[in-house]
């Protein structure tokens, strides 16, 4: 009987991860996109699957591997990956998690979208970095019309090759970044890459970066210092007619977490690019890029939290302990019910920021301006600690790396790194504020849309203004309280979108958890008169 395998959990699989998510299916509803919901049920039944899990799991567990020559001496600069990555990426192309809301525009198109990214992202997170780089290039491409007409059709292209052959010839392609150098890191303007004119249209890049992510990708948007100052050259893989463009990978890095996904130090040597946008403005070229990415890491942090709160409420749900299963003794129940507060408001929040990129009216920009990166800084660094706390309700199995909850563990914290850590991202904060004002009133409209309901979420806009009001009256001295300001204004508008439109029980035990004057420090610590039940059936 030693044998005998009981009270444990069976395998979370053949379940529909959208279906069995209401926040997602309610959020996409809101923000209209339920015309997707057919197509999302579709996605969600595939990443519930057990061999999509097992191909998952695979990628992460046999990582990229780098061979810079071949066995004669030929300069390859080739990454093998396993099987089950190309088999998730290709099914997250196919179904349009890249750039289906740029090439099937209509209203909702960018709320499923991010939907379908989330779904992939939630089961296989390092697949989604190419991605997330491919979904969006498409705004940056769009400043060069020629460049656009030889790429956006490639990108758009719901098929996935991950050969490298001649561009002029192949029909899809794949987009990677390489902006950060080893002596500037976030302080792009300190880059010493160069770029001179060829004298034919195209340009020769010389210098060392030392995060390339994706370098096995189709193309990339690089910076280089031009003789008119920073700017933005798209640099293909392959050059027309098919000799390889000098693309010199000097090693794979050796991450924490995010291991399926291959990121990369590069040396270009007189490496052909062409000019993207006009010289000199290569970061108003290619923050037009890093700002949809920012979305993404809100959008794969709560992915993550989804994945992190669902596999932890299923084994409660399935594990008895002291007499009873453990989802119904009171102090797991509000374990999960927290971790599922946490999950519900980053998942209400980032489809909200998706939806402000369906119009392009004065309104919709000037709120996504300010809020993802208000929505960026803050959900992505509650991501570390929720994975932690879900693994931890699995006990000595979540430690372990048989189960999903080490490896999120592990990749939750990229996403607070990608495209600005926290100070990076505060100050821009600061300055979005200071330079444009309309996004601070667009973001205060939201705020103001969601009072009179809840007497704390009152009280925390009202301190939320004082806070704003005094960085705005005293710039010199307001990157002290930019973090402040900013998890303020994150918390003040996760209120709002969840208040206007979450189940009341969910806006109400959120408000009370993370507003109210008796809050706690750690997931679990909610009032007991909550519906910690009720919003624990949600997970």
């Amino acid at each position: 009987m030693t044998h005998d395998v009981v009270n444990q959990a069976p395998p979370r699989t053949g379940l529909n991860e959208y279906l069995t998510n209401p926040a997602l299916v309610e959020a996409v509803a809101r923000y209209g996109a339920q015309w997707a919901a057919p197509e999302l049920t579709t996605v969600g039944e595939l990443v519930g699957r057990a061999d999509f899990q097992r191909d998952a799991e695979l990628a992460e567990k046999h990582a990229p591997v780098f061979s810079s020559h071949d066995r004669w001496g030929r300069r390859t600069d080739a990454i093998d990956f396993h099987p089950g990555y190309h088999r998730v990426i290709g099914a997250a192309i196919e179904h349009g998690a890249h750039t289906s809301c740029w090439s099937e525009p209509r209203p909702g198109a960018h709320v499923a979208r991010a939907a379908t990214f989330m779904l992939f992202a939630q089961v296989e997170p390092g697949h989604a970095c190419p991605v997330s780089m491919t979904h969006a290039v498409v705004p940056s491409l769009r400043l060069t019309p020629e460049l656009a007409a030889e790429w956006l059709p490639k990108v758009y292209s719901r098929v996935y090759d991950p050969a490298l052959t001649d561009p002029a010839v192949k029909t899809s392609a794949i987009f990677g970044m390489a902006m950060t150098e080893k002596q500037g890191g976030s302080d792009v303007r300190a880059n010493a890459t160069r770029a001179v004119p060829a004298g034919d249209g195209t340009w020769r890049l010389t210098g060392h970066k030392w995060f390339c992510s994706a370098p096995q990708s189709d193309a990339f948007l690089v910076l280089a210092q031009a003789p008119g100052g920073l700017s933005c050259f798209l640099v293909p893989r392959v050059l027309p007619g098919g000799d390889r463009n000098v693309f010199h990978i000097q090693r794979l890095k050796d991450k924490l977490g995010n291991r399926s996904n291959a990121s990369s130090e590069i040396e270009l040597d007189g490496t052909v690019g062409r000019l993207l946008g006009e010289e000199g403005r290569g970061v108003r070229t290619i923050i037009e890029m890093v700002a949809q990415t920012r979305l993404d890491c809100v959008l794969g942090s709560a992915a993550g939290m989804r994945q992190s709160v669902a596999e932890a409420a299923w084994h409660v749900r399935h594990r008895s302990a002291f007499g009873a299963v453990l989802i119904d003794q009171p102090a797991m129940t509000s374990v999960i019910a927290d971790l599922q507060l946490e999950a519900e408001a980053a998942t209400w929040t980032g489809l909200r920021l998706a939806a402000a990129h369906d119009s392009d009216d004065d309104e919709s920009v000037a709120f996504r301006r300010l809020a993802t990166a208000v929505g960026k800084y803050w959900v992505c660094k509650r991501g570390p600690n929720h994975a932690y706390e879900a693994l931890e309700c699995l006990g000595g199995n979540g430690y372990t790396e048989s189960f999903p909850l080490a490896r999120r563990y592990r990749e939750q914290p990229v996403m607070a790194v990608w495209e600005g850590s926290g100070n990076v991202i505060a100050l821009d904060v600061l300055r979005a504020m200071a330079r444009e004002p309309a996004s601070v009133e667009a973001v205060d409209r939201e705020l103001s849309s969601a009072l009179g309901v809840h007497a704390a979420y009152d009280a925390h806009v009202t301190a939320t203004r004082r806070l704003v009001a005094a960085a705005a009256a005293d710039p010199s001295s307001a990157a002290a309280s930019a973090r402040r300001v900013v998890e303020a204004l994150a918390l003040g508008l996760q209120g709002a979108v969840l208040i206007r439109q979450a189940p009341a029980a969910v806006a109400d035990a959120f408000v009370a958890a993370r507003l109210g004057p008796d809050r706690g420090l750690e997931y679990g610590a909610l009032d007991p008169r909550l519906a910690t039940a009720t919003i624990a059936a949600r997970a």
